[in-house]
């Protein structure tokens, strides 16, 4: 059994992580902004007895390092799910702001790097840590960068690079890998996304499990590499 925190986990493909991993007999801790979305996810999981919740809020350092310190049992799993979506395909070129770049970063990007160097340095230490950096494919520079997104896109190139930086940073055992859900039926990924929830989640918890035999370093989408 492992301890995965979940981060951005009261509703979505959070929860559904949550559930997956719970499912897979390993101990979790569900994470949001405030108790009482915390309070919501607990109770739609059934509390059981491996899961509990805290809040996190990964834009704030005090609060992450307030997290991590907090944690009595060591963080073997870190599934950075966390982040904002900003209206999606609205965002052009002409319309989206210096301030709206940072902020994106700052929640896709920055965030991710945050909790990692937070729970990085215990995986190094004891020589096992999955880090799933949940990703999109909008992300991908292969992708041609068109069609709107576009701080949502650059914010999630970004994450792709701190997956690669904290690849680098870690030490045999430790496996960190980013993941793209795909367009998943979510609150956020609207009712018209071709991918049920289950399936968005099934790519993350393979990360989040991956044998000592299993990559670093990678984008994945259901378990095969993608183009950065």
């Amino acid at each position: 059994m492992k301890h995965a925190v979940v981060t951005g986990a009261a509703q979505g493909l959070g929860l559904e992580t949550c559930r997956r991993l719970l499912e897979a007999g390993h101990a979790v801790t569900l994470t949001a902004r405030t108790e009482a979305a915390i309070d919501a996810g607990l109770a739609d999981l059934g509390r059981p007895a491996l899961l509990d919740g805290a809040v996190l809020d990964v834009s704030d350092d005090a609060s992450v390092a307030a997290f991590f310190a907090a944690r009595t049992a060591p963080v073997d799993i870190l599934v950075n799910n966390a982040g904002r979506i900003y209206g999606a395909y609205e965002a052009t070129f002409d319309n989206t702001t210096p301030a709206d770049m940072l902020d994106a970063l700052d929640n896709n990007a920055v965030s991710a790097y945050r909790t990692i160097r937070a729970a990085l340095p215990g995986m190094n230490a004891r020589g096992w840590g999955r880090i799933v950096n949940v990703s999109s494919g909008l992300g991908s520079l292969g992708d041609g960068m068109g069609a709107g997104a576009v701080h949502y896109r650059v914010s999630k190139t970004a994450m792709n690079a701190v997956t690669l930086i904290a690849h680098n940073a870690a030490r045999p055992g430790v496996k960190v890998n980013s993941v793209c859900p795909g367009w998943v039926r979510t609150a956020l990924g609207g009712d018209a996304a071709p991918r049920d929830i289950a399936t968005g989640a099934a790519g993350i918890v393979w990360a989040a499990t991956l044998p000592d035999d299993g990559p670093s370093g990678g984008f994945f989408r259901d378990g095969q590499p993608i183009a950065w």
